[in-house]
């Protein structure tokens, strides 16, 4: 949840914070405020909550696909793979 300190929130609010020393929640506080204000110029409507919702998607879809998945497939090649049945038959 974005819901970080006030102190926290000031330095990212006004872009004094570095990347190096972000938190996971620090990074969903960033992401929730740029859609925040992404509604405030655009208007709260239902298109455009759904269209953030479906760039959300995009971009999740998108670290997995470039990032998540070639990083599995990594540990996948050195660890061994987990499943028995054979996808392949």
């Amino acid at each position: 949840m974005p819901y970080i300190t006030p102190e926290r929130r000031q330095h990212i609010e006004i872009g004094t914070f570095e990347m190096a020393d972000a938190s996971v929640g620090d990074l969903n506080f960033l992401i929730t405020t740029l859609l925040d204000e992404y509604l405030s110029v655009h208007g709260l409507s239902y298109t455009n909550i759904n269209n953030l919702v479906g760039v959300l998607d995009c971009v999740k879809l998108e670290l997995y696909r470039r990032i998540a998945a070639p990083y599995e497939d990594q540990k996948l090649d050195i660890n061994g793979d987990v499943y028995t049945c054979n996808l392949n038959k």
